[in-house]
Parts: structure tokens; sequence; C-alpha cells
């Protein structure tokens, strides 16, 4: 299970360097509502993640 979480710190800060780096070579306006996508966006991909998983170790139980 340790190696699960820390496969999904890893994933999350990938995501997050890739906004960061990445989202200035985008042409998208900077509006609010764009901004808010692109910061609870590693935050709901993770949940999906981790709801996924859950669901597998469920199943099996």
């Amino acid at each position: 299970m340790t190696g699960f979480i820390l496969k999904i710190l890893v994933l999350s800060g990938l995501i997050s360097i890739a906004i960061k780096y990445g989202g200035p070579l985008l042409p998208i306006s900077g509006t609010p509502a764009i901004a808010l996508i692109a910061v609870l966006s590693p935050t709901i991909l993770m949940a999906i993640a981790l709801g996924w998983r859950w669901q597998q170790v469920r199943s099996r139980g």
C-alpha cells in the first residue's frame, strides 16, 4: 500500500510540474475559471485514481 501512495504522490507532483511549466505554453486566456480548473484538476485526477483503486480492492474482498 505504501508503494501505491508513493506512486500517487509522484504522479501528482508530475502533473503539478506539467501545469506549472506547460501552462504558459498553452494559448489559453487567464480567466478565474481556467485557473480554478488548473488548480483542481490534479486533486480530481488523484481522487478518481484512488476511488478506482478502492473499488478494485473492495471487489477482491
